[in-house]
């Protein structure tokens, strides 16, 4: 008896129920092994006043089944609800969001032939923590967020999957050259880990130049792996370069749960129109048949696509001028009719020697002790006095345990001997060294700088581990 393999499905919205049916007709017609069960994620549960986006229904059968085909989502710009495909990636601690990329020329134009490479974004920190505050009339803060526990498990699943996917080489993209803490951890435990597969070359770039050299020659890389934000912006690089955004997959994986996707969004310009391209989603459909095991299927619908893509089947998105435009239920019947057939001259998938990702062994955490010590404080005000008036107060609220060193404005020393203030600051930081500091004589500080007139908004204790800096110098410190 054949063992079914029960799928949560989200429609979404846009063209996101067009592409999910489409999809699953294509799923069905090549004997996919699933069970689909319907839920209601997004506006339908915005509508019911549940401000996280996904109901009770939604989440038991998240829960029960663990696997989960979503179409894309609206998410609105600038205000309104928080993004549910976020939401949903944190909360079931889906922290690899892994999107292959290729070239189908010369059926798809691009200006490159022959792109083939992986992008593996971390999926839970980073800005895309959300955390933000407005912390006075001008001064306006989003906290980027990293941990080194899951630094290791999004760096080390690279790995696991260039080994498990006879790939050479993994490449690092940050920006530690302006942010040395945090994107400096992230590269060091890069190289750490990369000397834990010799097998595999590892190289590593600035992220502005890695993005250029993914658009100008990507042929030179194969795995990239690296933070949440560089991720997604270097993906839609990648797929564009490749021909279209509209043609790629993606996995979210976790130690648990998994949902795929298409990269793209629910481009509502075009909803119920019934001219929108399934082949993303079913790009991510493919990987979920790999996921669950389901090999034979992956590749007969894989190789169904790319044949219908190299005889000319072409959505709106990708047709080459003068060929004939297909829309969504054309295009699906003609992935239909290939089912069984392989590509001619375009690469063709297998079924033959896959391997099973080990979650146990990327999912593993050095845990290390590490000799902490308090040195400083870091005090911000929101003032619109003069910086003289400020430096005054900041000078006279030094206390034994903690001494006055500078004020800095949007991170650039500016008293004692420093820069250019712009003429709407008005969010100012304060700070202050010592040895063997207490949380009370921070408690000192703030108490002598709200008695003479200043407003303190927030505060950042300043730490050195291991006898190293734990935080950053000023600009001109």
């Amino acid at each position: 008896m054949t063992t079914m393999v029960p799928v949560t499905v989200i429609k979404g919205d846009g063209i996101g129920p067009e592409i999910m049916d489409a999809t699953l007709e294509i799923l069905k017609a090549a004997g996919a092994r699933i069970e689909p069960e319907f839920v209601g994620v997004g506006l339908e549960a915005y509508e019911k006043g549940i401000s996280s986006g996904v109901t009770d229904e939604a989440w038991s059968s998240i829960h029960k089944n663990k696997i989960i085909l979503k179409a894309p989502i609206t998410t609105p710009q600038g205000g309104g609800y928080k993004s549910v495909n976020v939401t949903m990636r944190k909360s079931l601690g889906l922290f690899s969001n892994v999107r292959p990329t290729q070239t189908f020329e010369p059926y798809v134009h691009s200006k490159h032939s022959n792109v083939d490479l992986v992008i593996v974004r971390e999926n839970e920190e980073d800005l895309y923590a959300g955390i933000e505050y407005q912390v006075t009339a001008n001064a306006f803060q989003s906290v980027k967020l990293l941990t080194r526990g899951g630094t290791e498990r999004i760096v080390r699943y690279a790995f696991e999957y260039a080994k498990n996917n006879g790939r050479k080489k993994v490449s690092c993209m940050v920006k530690d050259n302006i942010m040395k803490i945090g994107d400096g951890m992230f590269h060091k435990v890069f190289k750490e880990i990369a000397a834990e597969y010799p097998e595999i070359e590892s190289d590593s770039y600035i992220v502005d130049i890695g993005m250029a050299k993914v658009a100008a020659s990507p042929e030179i890389f194969d795995v990239i792996v690296t933070l949440n934000l560089y991720g997604d912006i270097v993906s839609d690089i990648a797929s564009l370069v490749a021909g279209s955004v509209g043609l790629a997959g993606s996995m979210n994986i976790g130690a648990e749960y998994a949902m795929f996707e298409a990269i793209h969004g629910s481009a509502p310009d075009i909803a119920g129109q019934g001219i929108a391209n399934p082949s993303g989603l079913l790009n991510g459909a493919v990987l979920m048949l790999e996921h669950i095991g389901q090999h034979d299927v992956a590749a007969k619908v894989y190789n169904a696509w790319v044949k219908a893509i190299e005889d000319g089947c072409h959505t709106g998105d990708v047709a080459q001028k003068g060929s004939k435009v297909l829309n969504t239920k054309e295009f699906t019947q003609c992935v239909i009719e290939r089912l069984g057939q392989e590509p001619s001259t375009l690469p063709k998938a297998t079924s033959a020697g896959k391997v099973a990702m080990n979650m146990a062994n990327v999912c593993r955490s050095c845990h290390v002790q590490h000799k902490k010590e308090h040195v400083g404080v870091d005090i911000f005000v929101d003032s619109k006095k003069d910086l003289s008036e400020i430096a005054t107060i900041a000078e006279q609220s030094a206390t034994e345990k903690l001494s006055f060193k500078l004020v800095s404005c949007r991170g650039l020393k500016v008293y004692p001997d420093g820069g250019l203030v712009a003429p709407d600051s008005d969010f100012w930081r304060l700070r202050y060294y010592g040895q063997d500091v207490l949380n009370g004589d921070v408690y000192k500080v703030l108490s002598l700088i709200e008695e003479k007139g200043l407003s303190w908004v927030k505060i950042e204790n300043l730490y050195n581990y291991d006898g190293e800096r734990g935080y950053s110098l000023c600009q001109g410190e």
